[in-house]
């Protein structure tokens, strides 16, 4: 894949972490981007919540050089107040506006913002228009396939967007009626990216090279965005640029760096249950994992986080040797499952 221009950004690989609701905050961002992903967003940031100055939103667009291109997301339904939101994220050092115009949650979709716009296309197009007249950094709009089979209007919607002065278009390849269920079309992708000259990032079910291939070649878009495949899988951006596998070491290294980074900051900003959440999906394919997220679940600190990290890591660690697993000195705990992980990967 080429690199891509969003206006003056280039994205090289374009390789994008989809903006995720309680799961792309900055440390997770951070690891996104060491690990290979060309462009990071953050969660969808509720406009209407930043223009009121709550200060949980107002954390969710914090910028940091590693993260950079940063790209935050934010979904409304007023013209101006979307334009304002957008002013406050581009002042915070986001490098380009998303403007969610493809969320399917019902809480969403009833405020007239997320995929409700794409029904509403005077106000997808009044939106577009107001941010990109607010904000010097590049405008971009994530949509889907339409609101169902009956309104399948993606690319007018894509074509509204490019004429408004949006920069590129992703697009989920579901329909909002579809919400997650069945299967992305990416072959229904390829109209949108034939009715527009900006890029194109085909979005929805790309979990392995072999998925991004075929997303590629069905869609004829520019670049891919990767969601729930890269949950507890950062590094499936790396997979995509043709890297190896990670080893079990390289995998407790990226657990312990998340937590530290987690926790580097302010103490007051840190969201325990996104860490809990994270570690446990990081630990996926780890010998002990299931009674590690099993323990972590129930952790209400920092500092019982981190012993529940080391313990689980040093279990590993001491059941390392050259023929195999061993773990005569390890955790209880975990004893089964490394003696299990050791038999299975000889």
């Amino acid at each position: 894949m080429l690199p891509v221009s969003i206006g003056p950004l280039l994205i090289d690989p374009p390789l994008f972490l989809a903006p995720m609701a309680g799961i792309t905050d900055a440390p997770f961002r951070r690891l996104a981007r060491r690990m290979g992903a060309g462009c990071v967003a953050t969660e969808m940031v509720s406009a209407e919540a930043l223009v009121r100055a709550n200060l949980k939103t107002r954390r969710m667009i914090s910028t940091a050089e590693a993260e950079f291109p940063l790209v935050v997301q934010i979904f409304g339904s007023n013209p101006l107040v979307m334009a304002r939101a957008a002013e406050m994220a581009a002042e915070q050092g986001a490098a380009a506006i998303d403007i969610n115009m493809g969320c399917p949650q019902p809480k969403v979709v009833k405020g007239g913002a997320g995929a409700a716009l794409m029904r509403d296309p005077a106000r997808a197009e009044r939106i577009v228009s107001e941010i990109v007249r607010a904000v010097s950094v590049p405008v971009t709009v994530k949509i889907r396939l339409g609101w169902d089979e009956g309104e399948m209007n993606a690319p007018e919607i894509a074509r509204i967007a490019e004429d408004a002065g949006a920069a590129l278009v992703t697009v989920h390849g579901r329909t909002r009626r579809q919400m997650f269920s069945g299967k992305a079309d990416w072959k229904a992708i390829r109209r949108v990216c034939e009715a527009v000259a900006i890029p194109v990032i085909a979005n929805g079910d790309i979990a392995s090279p072999q998925d991004a291939a075929k997303a590629i070649e069905d869609s004829g878009a520019a670049g891919v965005m990767i969601g729930r495949g890269a949950l507890g899988r950062p590094w499936i951006f790396r997979e995509l640029a043709g890297l190896k596998a990670l080893s079990w070491a390289e995998q407790m290294d990226i657990m312990g760096g998340y937590l530290e980074d987690a926790c580097a900051g302010d103490p007051e900003a840190v969201d325990l249950w996104k860490v809990r959440k994270h570690l446990a999906w990081l630990s996926r394919g780890l010998p002990g994992s299931a009674a590690f997220r099993n323990h972590i679940t129930g952790a209400r600190s920092y500092p019982e986080i981190r012993e529940l990290l080391e313990g689980f890591l040093e279990s590993i660690s001491c059941g390392f040797q050259v023929c195999g697993i061993a773990f005569a000195h390890c955790s209880a705990q975990y004893q089964g499952e490394i003696a299990n992980a050791g038999n299975t990967r000889r």
